[in-house]
């Protein structure tokens, strides 16, 4: 692929990232403004990158997708191994191609990992030795995740005071990463990254607490209607797979196994998912960058932002 002069674009291009939590209404909001800058939307939401899951992250509908071009959304299998890195990547080499076209490109997504790596870059970590990653999920399968978290007590404890230490994947990443080096997984953080051939304007959706909740439980109930059971099911065999290993279908594994009754596992997805909408509005709120709008607000307010800012 041809790469053009980043210097000819780094004082005139923009990628606009629309963020906030789950439900908030940021498929329809990009939509709109994405339509009105006759750009393209690229979505940040990890979710959603998967081919077979398409109810239970809530893939925008065809009449949706067909309004403005899409990309990153369902376009890999839960077979596949695609981190944030490899997300970082593409999505970098399609910004490229975008900008040769439009002044203004869309991002959008509640993931907020993957919306830095985009806009801020990723630390660099060394590759991880064959068969750690493995052998690590293999401990987990046995012994829980009691020893995992007492190894990383042991090889980084600087890390481990600041880590979700009930996060079975956050913890197996730092491992992997400090038995392949020897050295901790915190001395890799926080390194200096490249700059990035854009400027970023970040715009952020909210609403009161109780109308997120109220707007979640509404989603969990129409997912349920939609057929999210059915999908489920197909994708059972799949369930230990990074992918599966999210709100909507883990609950209803559970529910499988006969670990909760139906109505049950329905109030655990609207739970664990008002929890996740009240993480990522923690994440969001530590960015002073970020602009808030009303979730029900006018998009020309922020139309007139965007020009404002870009003028």
């Amino acid at each position: 692929m041809k790469f053009f002069n980043h210097r000819e674009i780094s004082m005139d291009k923009y990628l606009v990232s629309i963020i906030g939590p789950t439900a908030i209404g940021k498929t329809s909001k990009s939509i709109t403004l994405a339509q009105f800058f006759n750009t393209e939307i690229i979505s940040a939401d990890s979710r959603q990158f998967y081919k077979e899951m398409k109810i239970g992250t809530a893939v925008p509908s065809a009449e949706e997708l067909a309004a403005v071009p899409h990309h990153f959304i369902q376009h890999i299998s839960v077979d596949e191994d695609y981190a944030v890195g490899d997300f970082e990547k593409d999505a970098l080499k399609k910004l490229e191609k975008l900008f040769q076209k439009h002044q203004f490109v869309f991002m959008v997504g509640g993931s907020g990992l993957y919306v830095d790596a985009v806009t801020k870059g990723l630390d660099k970590f060394p590759e991880v030795k064959q068969g750690i990653r493995e052998k690590l999920n293999q401990q987990l399968a046995q012994e829980g995740i009691t020893p995992l978290q007492q190894k990383l007590l042991d090889l980084d404890p600087k890390y481990a005071k600041k880590v979700d230490l009930n996060n079975p994947r956050r913890i197996i990443r730092a491992l992997e990463i400090c038995i392949s080096s020897g050295k901790p997984y915190s001395s890799f953080l926080n390194q200096e990254k490249p700059p990035r051939f854009f400027k970023t304007i970040k715009i952020g959706l909210e609403a009161p607490r109780e109308k997120m909740y109220e707007r979640i439980n509404q989603r969990v109930d129409m997912m349920m209607e939609e057929g999210l059971m059915k999908e489920a099911k197909k994708l059972y065999a799949n369930r230990h797979k990074n992918a599966l290993n999210t709100i909507g279908y883990k609950e209803l594994y559970a529910y499988f196994e006969g670990k909760y009754d139906f109505d049950s596992a329905v109030e655990e997805i609207k739970k664990n998912t008002r929890r996740f909408a009240k993480r990522q509005m923690t994440w969001f709120k530590r960015d002073q960058a970020i602009k808030w709008f009303p979730y029900n607000g006018s998009s020309e307010e922020i139309i007139k932002y965007l020009q404002q800012k870009t003028v």
